[in-house]
């Protein structure tokens, strides 16, 4: 089954927690703080797979979620790394953010893994919050969260040059009769539902990757029968062979049915307004009118296009494309690679240029809410004096104290921290 689109989440480990632990030995009646400091979360990567030409294994499994960091122990020792997990995605898939729909990555590269999602950092283990004043810390930091994302998994194929146009007018035959593809052919409409790919060999050294797209129709652009999914495979192409069905036998024009094909390609992406375009009339062994054939020669003509009069079934004047096709290509830049629009995702971090954290009231409740805030409260000890001091320092530096005070909050009103809720008392 071809599968070109796939919505997944994904999500970093979480760094480990730091270890609160006291040197103990023979001797030794009070060792000082040893506690080893967590391992960092596993990230989240891609990497492009070129054996790999769907998107198929991501309708089954949509959750990937790397390892947690080990947590600290005793004499110093370091919590053991988290595992990465590495997804493999066919070369070509192109990943958006599902909330935005902004783009995180290009897949594009086989050698040259992404990280879409960071792991999070260990936390200190309480020897690192040893003072002079404060020997005996009896408190750690926990680790961070990795970061986490819903996203949009888009295969965007990897051709050189497309064959575009309306359903039924010889483009899987072009295929079929360049390369070593077999598509699927009949005389019925949306034969083609899936693009086919192959490779056009004109000698050593001369080939390109031609896609046979499956027939756009009117409306494509706002997603009419299947043209979103459609379109999505043009847009890496370098160079478009527009086929167009000069026989009549259907009584369309062909003028009409280019001009269709080319507006639908404008509205939904203008890059593809702009592609270069050869003109492949079709059927030219069974036209049934001469004036339409030669009244769209000269249009085309004005229009400043080069036509290429062929007949598919026959194998007339293909061979004549593709050199031609093969010889613009040498004067055309590589294939495309999507501009990133979005940042990965790092862990959850201070972020300097926000204080990092909210304040509101809940039934009488203050909520203190924001990844800093949270963080520092997971980290405390309420049994232990130092912990709390160290607990409060940090409030009061980081203006939260401030902040609720501005609000309104007298002694022995309740704060709410996460899943912490206290007293407060100045």
């Amino acid at each position: 089954m071809f599968t070109d689109k796939a919505k997944i989440y994904i999500k970093a480990g979480n760094g480990g927690n730091g270890s609160i632990s006291f040197h103990r030995e023979k001797y030794v009646a009070a060792g000082g703080p040893d506690g080893g400091d967590g391992g960092k979360g596993g990230n989240v990567i891609f990497r492009a797979d070129q054996s790999l030409t769907t998107l198929m294994d991501f309708k089954y499994k949509r959750k990937y979620v790397a390892g947690n960091g080990e947590g600290g122990s005793g004499k110093r020792m370091n919590g053991k790394r988290g595992e990465d997990i590495i997804i493999s995605v066919p070369q070509g898939t192109v990943i958006r953010d599902s909330e935005t729909g902004k783009i995180i990555a290009d897949i594009f590269d086989p050698n040259k893994d992404v990280i879409l999602a960071k792991g999070g950092n260990g936390g200190w283990g309480n020897s690192h919050f040893a003072t002079p004043t404060r020997q005996t810390p009896n408190f750690a930091k926990n680790g961070q969260k990795g970061a986490e994302r819903e996203i949009i998994l888009e295969l965007k194929l990897l051709a050189d040059v497309g064959l575009l146009g309306f359903p039924n007018v010889g483009k899987s035959t072009i295929l079929s009769m360049t390369t070593k593809a077999d598509p699927k052919i009949a005389n019925y409409h949306f034969t083609t539902l899936v693009p086919n790919l192959g490779v056009v060999s004109l000698g050593e050294g001369m080939s390109f990757v031609l896609a046979d797209i499956p027939g756009i129709i009117e409306g494509a652009s706002e997603g009419a029968g299947l043209g979103h999914e459609f379109l999505r495979h043009i847009e890496r192409t370098r160079l478009l062979i527009h086929v167009v069905d000069i026989s009549s036998i259907e009584g369309r024009n062909p003028i009409e049915d280019f001009d269709i094909i080319n507006g639908e390609l404008k509205k939904y992406n203008l890059e593809l307004e702009n592609r270069p375009q050869i003109i492949a009339a079709n059927k030219t062994d069974i036209v049934q009118d001469e004036d339409i054939y030669n009244e769209f020669l000269v249009e085309m003509k004005k229009r400043g296009y080069k036509v290429f009069p062929i007949s598919a079934a026959s194998n007339q004047g293909i061979k004549e494309l593709m050199k031609y096709t093969y010889q613009e290509l040498s004067k055309l830049p590589p294939i495309k690679e999507f501009d990133v629009e979005l940042d990965v995702l790092e862990p959850e971090f201070i972020d300097k240029t926000d204080k990092g954290f909210e304040i509101s009231i809940d039934n009488g409740v203050y909520v203190v809410s924001g990844s800093w805030i949270e963080s520092v409260g997971a980290s405390v000890n309420f049994s232990d004096h130092e912990s709390l001091q160290f607990f409060q320092n940090s409030l009061k530096n980081r203006g939260v104290i401030d902040e609720l005070i501005d609000k309104g909050i007298k002694e022995g009103d309740t704060v709410r921290i996460g899943d912490l809720e206290f007293d407060f008392v100045w």
